[in-house]
């Protein structure tokens, strides 16, 4: 049964920092493009960041700099490290897994909230 369960969302302050997790199960994390997704209300859901089946990373434009992506292939965890966090990075942020262009996997989400 594949999972993909994300953890450590919540309330922080402007300019605070939060490290999400998404820990695998059930598919051959290794070989998986993994990335983190987040939607705002009322707005699409968005790329954040991807990391590839090598390491190799990317960033949308809004969170470079401030965001950095990682993944432990031995621990099937990928982690999203958030520093100066802004009020418009409030969103649910969603683990996604890819291989190919056929097979996508998604995490619930985890609400992360940027508020004074």
């Amino acid at each position: 049964q594949v999972q993909l369960v994300e953890s450590g969302g919540g309330l922080v302050q402007p300019g605070g920092s939060l490290r999400l997790s998404c820990a695998a199960s059930g598919f051959t994390f290794s070989s998986y493009v993994m990335s983190w997704y987040r939607q705002a209300p009322g707005k699409e859901r968005e790329l954040v960041a991807a990391i590839s089946t090598g390491g190799i990373t990317n960033y949308a434009d809004s969170v470079k700099g401030r965001f950095t992506i990682s993944r432990d292939n031995a621990k099937k965890t990928v982690h999203l490290q958030m520093n100066s966090l802004k009020p418009e990075d409030t969103a649910v942020y969603y683990c996604k897994a890819d291989r190919g262009n056929w097979v996508h996997y998604w995490g619930q989400g985890t609400q992360v909230t940027v508020s004074s």
